[in-house]
């Protein structure tokens, strides 16, 4: 491919990125001021200083204004699951594409804050919300299936995969949420390693499609699933206590 195409391409990238910003950040502004059901697409173009056309050319709704970056991110998310060393633990490489992820939202706290309260007061935002988060979901679970020893678990292979991303998914969950309540206050990716290293604790020694177990995670019986209880408002600290008691206790 010539410079010149890159050159192109590369502006075109950036051209896109900005005007769908421009737009998140005109229905944000609307959302909170004059309220999501009185909003308009027109209005959003507008305040953004395009065409009602062009908004359509970007988003397919209202509601999907906000979230302006999931697209891009689930492209690099997906990237690092493609250029994963053979040799890498699978949850290793899940938990990597998912911090892509959080640097997206990490990138820019107030607007990230600001969506967030939004979309606890809005029902069809935070069902959009939940519809992109679970296309992450079932990216990893694909990735993860393919990525685990045929019969290995007897056939428990699909729920394996399934349970395991939605852990990762779920502990990325956890600490963005809390991150985002705190004002986007903290080191939100120390939070994340931390919450990762549970994860890996009960799912890290999974078989993987080249046959090795990760060292660095515990043995346990083959087919056997984790299950602890906690509260949806629980400190963090607290959600990994009651996970590090259950494995001790297993173990």
């Amino acid at each position: 491919m010539s410079r010149t195409v890159k050159s192109a391409r590369s502006q075109h990238s950036t051209q896109r990125r900005k005007v769908r910003g421009d737009l998140a950040s005109a229905a944000l502004e609307l959302f909170a001021t004059k309220g999501y059901e009185a909003t308009t697409v027109d209005e959003i173009a507008a305040t953004a200083g395009v065409a009602r056309r062009t908004f359509f050319r970007h988003f397919r709704s209202k509601e999907e204004a906000i979230f302006p970056d999931h697209d891009d991110t689930l492209e690099r998310v997906e990237a690092v699951l493609r250029g994963a060393p053979a040799q890498e633990n699978p949850i290793d490489t899940v938990c990597r594409g998912i911090k892509e992820v959080m640097r997206m939202y990490a990138a820019s706290p107030s607007l990230s804050v600001a969506r967030y309260r939004l979309t606890r007061e809005v029902p069809a935002l935070r069902e959009r919300e939940i519809a992109s988060v679970s296309r992450y979901e079932r990216l990893f679970t694909r990735y993860l299936l393919a990525r685990y020893d045929d019969h290995s678990h007897l056939g428990d292979e699909p729920l394996l995969a399934e349970v395991a991303a939605s852990a990762v998914v779920t502990a990325h969950n956890h600490v963005l949420r809390r991150w985002l309540r705190s004002d986007g206050q903290g080191d939100v990716e120390s939070a994340l390693d931390h919450a990762f290293t549970i994860v890996r604790r009960a799912f890290g020694d999974l078989p993987s499609a080249a046959g090795q177990r990760p060292p660095a995670a515990r043995a346990t019986t083959d087919g056997e699933v984790l299950v602890t209880v906690a509260r949806t408002d629980a400190p963090l600290p607290e959600v990994m206590r009651a996970i590090e008691r259950a494995l001790d206790q297993r173990g």
